[in-house]
This record gives C-alpha cells, sequence and structure tokens, in this order.
C-alpha cells in the first residue's frame, strides 16, 4: 500500500466530492462551508491561489491545502493555515485534517500531521496550534505522538463543541 500527499489535481474530483459527501453531518467539514461552489477545475486552481494568499475568501488567511492519496484513491485531507485569525485561535488552529472512515487506522493521520507541521515550519511558523474535537481520541493520540502538548479545552464558537488545544513548537526554517 502506497501513501502520497500531494496537491490537489484536475482528476481527484469525484473520490474528493464523495469524501466531502461521507463527512457531511459528522461534525467535520471536508470542505470549509465558505468554500465556493465552482466547477472543478476553477476549485483546483482557487486552492492554489488560497496558498499564496490570492483570492482568499472574507475573514480567511492564507491556506495550504494537500490530500492524501491512498493506492490511488484520495483518503485524507490537510490544510495548513499561515496564520492566524481571531476564529482560527479559539477553534481552528493552525493545522486541520481528515481521513475518509474506510482509511483509518493506517497512519495517514500521523503522516498528514507531519507533513502540516514540516508545511507549517517552511512558511514561518513556529508555534503551531492544533485542536481537535474533546471526543477525538484519535485525533487527540495523533497529535500527542507528533508532539503537541496539551493547552486547554474551549468551548467551539459555532457548534458548541468542546475543543481540545494543543501547542507544538518549531524551529524556524
Amino acid at each position: 500500500m502506497t501513501l502520497l500527499i500531494r496537491r490537489l489535481a484536475l482528476t481527484d474530483r469525484d473520490d474528493y466530492l464523495q469524501a466531502a459527501s461521507e463527512f457531511a453531518g459528522s461534525g467535520f467539514e471536508w470542505r470549509a462551508p465558505q468554500e465556493p461552489e465552482l466547477p472543478w477545475g476553477d476549485y483546483v486552481a482557487t486552492v492554489d491561489a488560497w496558498e499564496k494568499g490570492e483570492s482568499l475568501p472574507s475573514g480567511w488567511v492564507p491556506v495550504t491545502t494537500r490530500v492524501a492519496e491512498w493506492d490511488g484513491v484520495v483518503a485524507g485531507r490537510l490544510s495548513v493555515r499561515h496564520e492566524l485569525n481571531d476564529f482560527l485561535r479559539t477553534a481552528g488552529g493552525h493545522i486541520g485534517y481528515g481521513v475518509r472512515p474506510e482509511f483509518r487506522r493506517r497512519g495517514i493521520a500521523t503522516a498528514l500531521l507531519r507533513e502540516g507541521l514540516s508545511i507549517a515550519q517552511r512558511v514561518g511558523v513556529t508555534a503551531v496550534l492544533i485542536t481537535c474535537r474533546d471526543d477525538n481520541y484519535g485525533s487527540a493520540a495523533v497529535i500527542e505522538r507528533c508532539g503537541g502538548k496539551f493547552r486547554d479545552t474551549v468551548i467551539h464558537p459555532v457548534h458548541g463543541d468542546l475543543m481540545r488545544r494543543y501547542d507544538i513548537a518549531l524551529s524556524p526554517a
């Protein structure tokens, strides 16, 4: 079995949209609610522009997006925010990741977070904030395995879930 973490591609459309439907109603948003509904090619180009800080939705910060491909199938998603706004400082953090249910417990989340830390370091982040729902024991374990130090819990300002917040210190790039 092969894992590749890479940019979103034009060929990912069906897998990506299927993953989004698998997460619907789960409390985890595969696609952020503010993401535009665009033709797929335009969406891929927009995601690339966001990495450069271009065409950002109102209130957004630059974000690098990657997907995890497991044997040719999009199995996970990674978002690395280059800075924090008020919302991200409270509940979103620098790094978000998700793994489709059928691909869990294969090390994909750990690989995504490690890649996210590398990207964060490259864009100049030295103090990473990562959050997960308080009842997401799998994600908490991944964060701790990757060096996360528990900071506190907060109430998510939108959906009211209890969120765990972790810090990871990185050396300057």
